[in-house]
């Protein structure tokens, strides 16, 4: 449900573009500056528990696989 009633109201004198612009400006900062933080990013679990480490390569044993094991690919 919108409302119609604006935002702002200039109760007494007659300001200009640029006054109204400056207000603008303030009321929108003052109003962002107030609103509350953005929740922290849940705690990444450990990689040891990570599900690309159950897709890994097959083992091929053979001669030199145990040194080829704990190579990088």
């Amino acid at each position: 449900m919108t409302e119609d009633r604006p935002l702002l109201r200039v109760v007494r004198g007659n300001p200009d573009d640029a006054e109204l612009a400056a207000l603008t400006a303030v009321v929108a900062a003052a109003s962002a500056a107030s609103a509350p933080n953005p929740p922290a990013p849940a705690h990444r679990t450990s990689w040891w528990n990570h599900h690309t480490t159950r897709l890994r390569a097959p083992l091929s044993p053979g001669d030199g696989a145990w040194r080829a094991s704990a190579l990088p690919r």
